[in-house]
């Protein structure tokens, strides 16, 4: 039976799967993990600490892109950020940050850094870092040494600067460009982000030091910029996801969309259940068939045992078979005193 349920509940959990699938990409490839150099002391405080923030960020990424969080007491004070690009639905942000707490247990003994998929961030430090926007961990990080065409580069640094320009008037602080290549059938894709929690003055001047690093990936097909306090990336293939509906509208979608989650995922475990139940109930019948109710096995127990009488003893002893001596009718006869 219990492998029998431990089957069913790898059953449930892949038809909520794919009940839950969004038609975007997720982008939950690790681009980098950085863990800092400080030790955790004391293991109880930090799992503590670890488990109490990411269910309080988690809480929150349910219904946002992007989360804050500040756990446990000095010294032992935690802070966490977590944010998904703009281009993300609400369910392939859920996946990204996901597949980010599978990755950040890594870093253990180590309690603080920092991890970037190409969908996601997180970052965990035990001060407060929300207005940080540089730092010298920041990462350019480019493509195979493929060259590209001098058109592809001058679109690219073009869509780079309308990338800049559409996240700073955004008040999400993201924008995207998709750029034709002139005299070519070739596009370039651009995708910028700042962290919602850093100021418009910080904003800008994390981007534009993400364009000046970001160029240096030129002529190269494809290059990322990891700063401390935005992400942007550029590439000659189409890893965007399509632009999402008006706002309103895209408000009332989530909802159908959470709605219909909620639903099929309980119709799902409750069909699970029934089958769990119809298997129990099946193998109890067929355990009572083969076990109590097993003829053979019974009258080899009566032919083995010690109650074993003449005919006549019996029927002297039942009164000649009298009907007041009479117990009862079975399926192996009538039983008598």
């Amino acid at each position: 039976m219990k492998k029998s349920t431990h089957t069913t509940v790898i059953f449930i959990i892949m038809l909520i799967v794919q009940v839950s699938k969004s038609n975007g990409d997720a982008r939950t490839e690790i681009i980098k993990l950085h863990c800092d150099d400080a030790l955790e002391d004391d293991r109880e405080i930090f799992l503590r600490n670890y488990i109490d923030i990411m269910d309080k960020v988690g809480t929150q990424i349910l219904t946002s892109h992007n989360a804050t969080a500040v756990v446990g007491t000095v010294p032992n004070t935690r802070y966490g950020l977590a944010q998904c690009y703009g281009d993300l639905s609400s369910q392939d942000c859920i996946i990204c940050y996901a597949q980010i707490q599978t990755f950040f247990p890594r870093c253990y003994p180590r309690n603080e850094g920092w991890i970037y998929l190409d969908g996601c961030f997180m970052r965990l430090q035990n001060y407060s870092f929300f207005e940080e926007y540089t730092s010298p961990n920041d990462t350019t990080i480019c493509g195979n040494t493929t060259s590209k065409s001098t058109s592809f580069q001058e679109s690219t640094s073009r869509a780079v600067v309308n990338v800049v320009s559409g996240a700073l008037r955004n008040n999400d602080y993201f924008a995207r460009e998709e750029m034709l290549v002139s005299g070519s059938n070739d596009s370039v894709y651009v995708l910028a982000e700042c962290w919602k929690t850093l100021s418009p003055s910080s904003c800008r001047a994390c981007l534009e030091n993400a364009s000046t690093s970001i160029a240096n990936c030129l002529p190269w097909y494809e290059g990322r910029v990891l700063n401390t306090g935005c992400f942007m990336r550029y590439s000659n293939t189409n890893f965007l996801n399509p632009i999402s509906v008006t706002e309103s509208s895209s408000n009332k979608a989530r909802k159908i969309a959470i709605a219909g989650s909620v639903v099929s995922t309980m119709v799902v475990i409750t069909v699970a259940l029934m089958i769990v139940l119809y298997i129990r109930k099946r193998r109890y019948i067929e355990h009572r068939r083969k076990g109590s109710y097993d003829v053979d096995k019974l009258a080899k127990i009566l032919n083995n045992s010690s109650l074993n009488f003449k005919y006549s003893t019996v029927e002297k002893a039942t009164g000649h078979w009298d009907y007041s001596n009479k117990l009862g009718q079975g399926r192996l006869g009538t039983v008598y005193k």
